[in-house]
């Protein structure tokens, strides 16, 4: 029976080098190609150009890259790419690209669907596959970098952990791809520049304040009254504002660092004085910011943009409280792109 091959960006350098050494190589070849790997971003053996032809084919032999694959990419008309990712197995991700004019952003997927079901988003109507690998979110954003020095002519300055799934319900996987984001052997980007976007899983958000993180935390929140967020979040019965506000109080104890709030308003839905005081209400528990963002539709009709003069009452609230306050419009809906739309829908 043919022996499965590793996915050789499974080991640690360590093991890596510990591979060399047991083949009779000198360690330092595990160095190398750790380096490859990570910081070169190499998808196959042959790349690695520095090592000789014999141990190139022993890689090959021992080991696969289980690389992603850009399978087609849109542009919109306001400059943002949309990535279909392929993955080793045959399943499909989506990752965006969203171009301003000081800075590029890319936007990940951590999941193949999602864990959750929150009413109004595409990928929430996809059932969850399987978590992505660390090595596979890493690849995404090394796609991005590239496609942004080719298209915007300057590299990747931001991530945001906000694409397919929610990046919680894959702890491990998306804390190892940030590490080697960040890592000077990986991508070298600072964690500053990178913010991971929860629905809120308070006892995942106490475990990142405990884990003494360095990256930005945002929260979906789009709802501080209970009964109109678990009608649109379902999962919040499980993790009712209650226990969500007492996580992010212990973050901000731990760490110091202000959360966003991400907040889509809707008509008949949000958009009421009593939602715009219980928001402001809820921001006072910890200093915060809050982006008040575009709904984009997914077909069914269900959920409306609320009119422009209730997101003014918003925004004019929270600012009377002292609270900062960003209206974001929505890029890339041309081509399926925007928040809430990622479901794996391509041209046709």
């Amino acid at each position: 029976m043919k022996k499965e091959k590793k996915d050789i960006r499974s080991l640690t350098k360590e093991q890596l080098r510990d591979f060399f050494v047991s083949i009779g190589e000198k360690a330092f070849r595990g160095n190398q190609v750790y380096e490859w790997l990570w910081s070169k971003a190499a998808h196959d053996f042959d790349a690695m150009t520095n090592l000789s032809k014999e141990v190139r084919q022993l890689l090959e032999e021992h080991f696969v890259i289980n690389h992603i694959q850009v399978d087609e990419m849109q542009r919109s008309s306001d400059g943002t790419i949309k990535n279909a990712v392929k993955l080793h197995d045959g399943l499909t991700v989506e990752s965006v690209l969203i171009p301003t004019f000081s800075r590029t952003t890319a936007c990940v997927s951590s999941q193949v669907g999602c864990s959750l079901d929150c009413q109004f988003c595409a990928t929430a109507r996809l059932k969850r596959m399987r978590n992505l690998n660390a090595d596979e979110i890493y690849d995404q954003v090394v796609a991005i970098d590239q496609e942004s020095r080719l298209y915007n002519g300057i590299p990747l300055s931001n991530i945001v952990y906000m694409g397919m799934g929610e990046p919680l319900m894959n702890y491990k996987n998306v804390l190892a791809s940030i590490e080697k984001i960040t890592s000077p052997e990986g991508l070298g980007m600072s964690p500053k520049r990178i913010t991971v976007s929860t629905s809120g899983v308070p006892k995942m958000i106490k475990k990142l304040a405990d884990d003494e993180v360095k990256f930005n935390l945002a929260v979906s929140l789009h709802s501080a009254i209970d009964e109109v967020r678990t009608q649109i979040m379902p999962f919040n019965a499980s993790f009712p504002l209650k226990d969500l506000k007492e996580s992010l109080i212990y973050w901000y104890q731990k760490t110091k660092r202000r959360v966003t709030y991400e907040y889509l308003i809707w008509k008949d839905i949000n958009d009421k004085p009593k939602d715009i005081a219980a928001l402001v209400e809820f921001c006072k528990a910890i200093p915060c910011k809050v982006n008040i963002i575009e709904y984009n539709p997914i077909d069914d009709g269900a959920f409306q943009q609320a009119d422009a003069q209730v997101t003014s009452a918003y925004q004019r609230a929270l600012e009377q409280a002292g609270i900062t306050v960003t209206v974001r419009r929505s890029r890339g809906k041309d081509i399926d792109a925007a928040c809430g739309q990622l479901a794996n829908k391509s041209s046709k």
